[in-house]
């Protein structure tokens, strides 16, 4: 397993979910929702910075069925322009059903789905990012591609 902090990312179309990893990447922990406005790309790049992320997993959405359509095209484009910004290593792992599972948590916490988006979108990088950190421990490889 390797040792480092890892930012896990969750990106929308109006709101980014972020979450970290302890720096012995065991556990994903919410940190922050960033709208999608021009300075989310630097506030990006300060979270790297501050968290010293050794690499920044990003969600992809597949489909059910395995195939990647609009959302996963939109998520390859961001990884490139998110690689092309920041100089940290960028992994695209499948993350079907983390919205649906980040809501049914926020929801069994009593935390209403209208109110709760911001934080729905950190549960989901949350999801993203311990999925992936669990499929490195049992695998012993880093997961998803490297962009």
């Amino acid at each position: 397993m390797r040792l480092g902090r890892r930012l896990g990312v969750d990106v929308g179309d109006v709101r980014i979910g972020v979450a970290q990893s302890d720096p012995e990447g065991l556990i994903a922990t919410p940190i922050t929702t960033l709208k999608v406005d021009q300075d989310f790309m630097g506030e990006l790049l300060r979270l790297v910075k501050e968290s010293q992320a050794i690499e920044i997993v990003l969600g992809l959405p597949i489909s059910l069925s395995g195939i990647e359509g609009e959302a996963a095209l939109k998520a390859r484009q961001f990884a490139i322009r998110l690689r092309d910004e920041i100089p940290t290593p960028i992994r695209l792992v499948d993350e079907r059903l983390s919205t649906v599972v980040a809501t049914h948590a926020m929801r069994e916490s009593g935390v209403n789905s209208k109110k709760g988006r911001a934080k729905i979108d950190q549960m989901a990088a949350v999801v993203i990012l311990q999925s992936a950190l669990d499929a490195e421990r049992s695998s012993g490889r880093p997961p998803g591609e490297l962009v």
